[in-house]
């Protein structure tokens, strides 16, 4: 393993010791949030754990068109681009499992499961997150929670047999499926259900068995994560944030498994002290994607402002217009999450917590008018006062100096300031 990851297996051994830290984990393949992130865990001298989901990449290129190998590569030449030391990069796999092809027949899609997680692991990623909970075309709706393990622990073998293969790290496992829909709610948010503790339980004693019947005890001992419902959700234009006390006795079972920590899925738009209380409860690795993308949405967009202001051009297609125009011609990435009549559609197009305008960012006609902002301001300096009109979140960095006040530093800098909200959470 390297240093990181192996400071990442032992997070339950330290909390269970007394200790109260925590990691984030960065679910994202936009260029800007990778360089952001990488560029401030080199600043601040942290690991980082950055994760791709089935989805996104797998063997057969998934949504990013990349695979595990070539995401792998992607990563590391940004960490070369920033300065930041490989020794401290976990890579991670999210939701490994069938979903990308739950339309077939169970056996065909676990074959193809099968293929996705030994490319993971034989790339080098060391977070295996393993979920099979989502039932197939020849499948009853809910399927029985030992299928659910025997099928993971099937994949872990797979995962187990790369490594030996390719003479990687041998990876940690995050068990469990009980998650909020990817991507956020699909309907207004009133109230959220809490795992209940004799769930918690249950999912890791019926993995252990189902590991054990493969002869997988080592790479069970690699378990050190259970993802659980705490109570947290982001929809279209809700937050539901952690009440601690909502928790309490699902933060209790965690006595009666000190293997384990839990894993918190869409803390996307907490409040600080609610990531704070999260990780303080042992919910110590949090995810986050959509807030990440969404802050860079909402600086690319002032800087379209910015952009009329400093370079007006009537030839120059505003930002916002190019982007409805993209996701107007291709709407299966919004149409069925954004419920309403047009107008509210439109909103939400744009400006949903959801935030399903990321799946639009790397379309030929998306880059093209991010290119063309980004060369019509260049690097000049931008005037503080348009800074406080259209990026007034970031002024506050651009006053004392922390953000330079370019274009491209102002992008990041709205993606750091999310990610300094989830430092501070995890190293309470």
């Amino acid at each position: 393993m390297t240093v990181a990851t192996e400071r990442f297996a032992g997070i339950a051994t330290q909390r269970a010791a007394g200790g109260k830290g925590g990691i984030a984990s960065i679910c994202s393949a936009h260029p800007l949030v990778i360089e952001a992130t990488l560029r401030h865990g080199a600043v601040h001298g942290a690991d980082v754990l950055i994760e791709a989901t089935c989805n996104q990449v797998n063997h057969e290129g998934g949504y990013t068109g990349m695979t595990p190998a070539a995401f792998r590569g992607f990563v590391e030449t940004h960490a070369a681009g920033t300065g930041f030391p490989l020794d401290r990069l976990i890579l991670g796999g999210d939701h490994l499992g069938p979903n990308p092809w739950k339309h077939l027949p169970a056996a065909e899609a676990m074959r193809k499961a099968a293929a996705m997680i030994d490319a993971y692991a034989g790339a080098g990623f060391t977070k295996l997150h393993l979920d099979t909970s989502m039932a197939c075309a020849d499948d009853p709706a809910a399927l029985a929670d030992e299928t659910i393990a025997a099928r993971a622990a099937d994949l872990a073998a797979v995962a187990e047999a790369a490594v030996v293969r390719t003479g990687g790290q041998k990876p940690v496992y995050i068990i469990g499926t009980e998650v909020p829909v990817p991507g956020g709610a699909l309907e207004a948010l009133d109230h959220m259900h809490v795992t209940e503790p004799a769930d918690a339980l249950r999912t890791v004693e019926v993995h252990r068995r189902a590991f054990s019947s493969l002869g997988l005890d080592a790479a069970f001992a690699r378990a050190i994560g259970v993802v659980v419902q705490p109570g947290v959700e982001f929809g279209n234009a809700d937050i539901i944030a952690y009440a601690p006390w909502k928790a309490t006795k699902l933060v209790a079972s965690l006595d009666s498994m000190p293997q384990f920590v839990f894993e918190a899925h869409s803390t996307d738009y907490q409040p600080a002290e609610a990531l704070t209380a999260l990780v303080r409860d042992g919910f110590a690795i949090l995810k986050v994607g959509p807030w990440l993308t969404f802050a860079l949405r909402e600086a690319l967009y002032g800087l379209s402002r910015i952009a009329d202001e400093l370079a007006p051009d009537p030839s120059r297609e505003n930002l916002p217009a190019a982007m409805e125009r993209v996701m107007l011609a291709s709407p299966g990435n919004w149409q069925k999450y954004y419920p309403g009549t047009p107008d509210e559609q439109r909103l939400q197009r744009h400006f949903s917590f959801s935030d399903r305008i990321r799946y639009y960012w790397p379309s030929p006609d998306a880059q093209h008018a991010i290119e063309a902002l980004l060369a019509a301001l260049g690097d000049r300096e931008i005037p503080r006062p348009l800074i406080s009109q259209y990026l007034a979140h970031l002024d506050a960095g651009v006053g004392p100096g922390r953000i330079k006040p370019t274009a491209h530093e102002l992008l990041i800098g709205s993606v750091t300031r999310v990610l300094d909200i989830y430092r501070d959470a995890t190293n309470a």
